[in-house]
């Protein structure tokens, strides 16, 4: 059976942003008092809330993580945003899902004003039927909850839910769709560590965006 919706997530699967965020991690950490050169170790910081990645990789508690987040936002809303590119083939990919006469929308945990700014920007506005982001007040929204959203706001029923599927490139998107009872295709070409999609329940694991463009459209989604 085609999936008649699609819930994106953004960052690592619409867009490479890993640029923009590692360099406001940086940016925010040293605002803290703490240096850290190495940016692997901070690929962890793209997926989850921010609020989540202070406390957990750098030991913050509050007020210390509020401040985190405030000084990542100060860098990110002005330059960080823009230093991001779209993946190849992800306009040609949402069209094709347009046309096959799917619904599309984001779920992100991304704050939502900045993730419609991003789509804005790119020119991808027009393809996306909702757009559900984190809001800037309480960044720490669970996946499951934005994806719950996003259906809301599509107008998708329980009986309609094995018709939906979610992508996206780490485990909190996979987690994300167990809990909401719906399918889940993972993108290897993201920042999910080796081995970690895999580890998850999925109907597809996509190496580039052409194969889950291919996995997407074809009627049988094998």
């Amino acid at each position: 059976m085609p999936y008649t919706a699609v819930l994106f997530d953004l960052d690592g699967t619409i867009t490479d942003s890993q640029s923009g965020i590692l360099r406001c991690t940086q940016y925010a950490l040293h605002a803290c008092g703490i240096e850290e050169p190495d940016s692997q170790k901070l690929l962890r910081f793209i997926g989850p809330p921010l609020s989540y990645s202070f406390a957990a990789f750098y030991g913050m508690k509050e007020p210390m993580v509020s401040f985190a987040v405030k000084k990542y936002r100060e860098r990110y809303s002005t330059i960080g945003w823009k230093e991001n590119r779209v993946y190849d083939g992800i306009p040609t990919c949402l069209q094709a899902l347009k046309l096959q006469g799917c619904q599309i929308a984001m779920a992100t945990s991304k704050p939502e004003p900045y993730a419609k700014q991003i789509l804005d920007y790119f020119g991808l506005t027009p393809f996306f039927d909702v757009v559900v982001g984190s809001s800037m007040e309480h960044s720490n929204e669970t996946k499951a909850e934005l994806m719950q959203q996003a259906m809301w706001q599509l107008g998708i029923s329980e009986a309609e839910k094995e018709r939906v599927i979610m992508v996206g490139d780490r485990k909190f998107d996979a987690e994300g769709a167990a809990a909401c009872g719906i399918a889940f295709a993972g993108v290897r070409y993201g920042y999910a560590p080796t081995g970690e999609l895999e580890s998850y329940p999925h109907v597809c694991l996509a190496d580039t965006v052409t194969a889950l463009q291919a996995f997407l459209t074809t009627s049988q989604n094998l």
